[in-house]
């Protein structure tokens, strides 16, 4: 009988020491989840993450918090391929393309919008007060117009001189790591532990007139699975399309690889497909890729794409992001 007691009694004792270890274990993933956390592209992401700090810091909406944020580089004329000031296609039109998703799933778009400063609020009208994903040009004015938006001329003094200065030439070929004044993306990860995601350009400089590119294209600049993580992308968007860049990166977290392991692989599927290419004397790609754990990471074809971060420990830095091509 003692035998039995004394067994019952250290079996007890290991389930005990189990729970405890389970409970600490627990307790343990809940402290590395890192939230809220903000991460964007390009120098103009520190203002944007700025703005959308402010929203997030008070245990406000990731999806208000990215609209918000990347609305910094719509407004200012200095960022000149993102909404007010950006580089017109070779027919001298500024043509705005962006989209927006949530942690439903839901998601907007506009491409080919003309006239109107902010189209990730468009984007996310399109979201929510219509039966849509995407509407474009014509189309996505008329319905701004309708939403109140005003129509306004977006192509400043500088941005203009610049054009007229192209026009000298009239040579299309991007330059690298142009975006560093040009499409901004943004993550982030809220106190409830959602995701959102935008993007925002006027895209390639000197496009021609109607080309659109990735950034409004969900599953190319921008997805996310509030299970998994969300990816965002920059740098020249045929390149994005052509491997449904973004929702490859969350697909591979969803598979176990960390965001940096993720962005990594998709860029080396491009560097594959366009291996050989004249096009990749002059291609650029980025990814930005954040988990629900808060673990963030980015990696690119090239040197010169960085992007900047902002949680309540790291206080909106630059990180250049890691690359293949020396």
């Amino acid at each position: 009988m003692k035998k039995i007691l004394a067994s019952l009694i250290t079996l007890i004792a290991m389930l005990l020491i189990g729970c405890n270890d389970q409970k600490k274990s627990a307790d343990l993933t809940k402290k590395q989840i890192i939230k809220p956390i903000v991460i964007s592209t390009w120098n103009h992401g520190l203002a944007a993450n700025d703005e959308a700090w402010k929203i997030l810091v008070k245990g406000g909406d990731a999806l208000d918090a990215v609209e918000q944020g990347v609305r910094t580089a719509e407004a200012n004329p200095d960022v000149q391929t993102v909404g007010l000031g950006g580089f017109p296609d070779r027919e001298g039109h500024v043509t705005l393309d962006a989209c927006i998703m949530d942690h439903y799933n839901n998601c907007g778009s506009v491409a080919f919008l003309q006239h109107i400063k902010h189209p990730i609020s468009v984007a996310r009208k399109v979201m929510e007060e219509t039966p849509h994903v995407m509407l474009v040009g014509e189309g996505a004015l008329k319905f701004a117009l309708t939403q109140g938006f005003q129509k306004e001329n977006l192509l400043t003094e500088k941005s203009k001189q610049a054009y007229e200065s192209w026009l000298e030439k009239s040579d299309y070929k991007p330059v690298i790591n142009i975006e560093n004044h040009d499409t901004i993306s943004m993550l982030a990860l809220d106190e409830e532990g959602n995701l959102s995601g935008a993007c925002t350009t006027s895209g390639a400089s000197w496009k021609m007139h109607g080309r659109v590119g990735d950034s409004p294209i969900i599953g190319a600049g921008l997805f996310l699975d509030n299970e998994v993580g969300a990816a965002a992308a920059t740098g020249m968007g045929e390149a994005m399309m052509k491997t449904a860049g973004s929702a490859m990166v969350v697909e591979l977290m969803r598979h176990g690889k960390s965001p940096y392991e993720a962005c990594k692989e998709v860029v080396e599927r491009i560097y594959k497909i366009y291996k050989g290419d004249p096009d990749l004397e002059w291609l650029q790609v980025g990814f930005i890729a954040l988990n629900k754990q808060g673990e963030y990471g980015s990696y690119c074809l090239r040197p010169g794409f960085n992007y900047a971060v902002q949680t309540n420990t790291v206080k909106n830095k630059l990180i250049n992001a890691d690359f293949k091509i020396q």
